[in-house]
């Protein structure tokens, strides 16, 4: 499929959705989702784009931006589903859940190195390298691995991240909440160690 038949086709699917949804309706259906049918659970649109922004308000829809791994359009996203956002019975105001990567531990330091963890995984993105997530390392060795333009690319597209201690971890998801007005967060925990995603986990509840 080209990309225009691709949006074609997504409000369809979309539309198809909430149908399933929906309570049962007079008219006769040749597809019935059981259980699903009558359920009215609420869809949410995810995405990375402006496409889905403006569809997630033309629909009167939840709006979640993917920014935990591709934050360069996500202002211009919440902008764009806001501006353009009609009301519906369920969801009379927009509202807009923004992604977010949060490593919290005991320590600044012992973040920074649970951290290296995802770092790692997004080089090896940027390489075409794809595996398990990478157990961490000392970020001073993460310096040799990378060039000044991977970094910056790392950087880039981990800038919706919080790290740290549990005080600076609040601190950086407040300043987020307050530059995108968010109504909620998505958090994604990629850490290496089980316990150590679980007290990250502990530490931001």
């Amino acid at each position: 499929l080209g990309a225009s038949d691709e949006e074609e086709g997504f409000p369809r699917d979309v539309m198809g959705l909430q149908a399933y949804l929906a309570p049962a309706s007079a008219e006769p259906s040749p597809v019935r989702a059981i259980p699903g049918q009558g359920t009215q659970v609420p869809i949410w649109l995810l995405g990375s784009s402006l496409y889905s922004a403006q569809l997630a308000a033309y629909r009167g829809l939840p709006f979640a931006f993917a920014s935990h791994f591709a934050p360069d359009l996500l202002l211009q996203a919440l902008q764009v589903y806001r501006a353009g956002y009609r009301p519906s019975a369920d969801w009379p105001k927009p509202h807009a859940m923004v992604g977010v990567n949060v490593v919290a531990a005991d320590s600044g330091d012992e973040a920074a190195w649970l951290f290296t963890s995802i770092q790692q995984r997004f080089l090896g993105m940027q390489r075409g390298q794809r595996g398990p997530l990478p157990r961490p390392i000392d970020p001073a060795l993460l310096e040799s691995m990378w060039t000044l333009q991977e970094k910056a690319g790392v950087q880039r597209m981990l800038k919706a991240s919080a790290v740290g201690s549990a005080q600076s971890v609040q601190q950086q998801l407040k300043a987020i909440v307050e530059q995108t007005a968010a109504d909620e967060l998505i958090v994604a925990g990629a850490i290496h160690d089980h316990a150590a995603r679980l007290r990250s986990y502990e530490l931001l509840a």
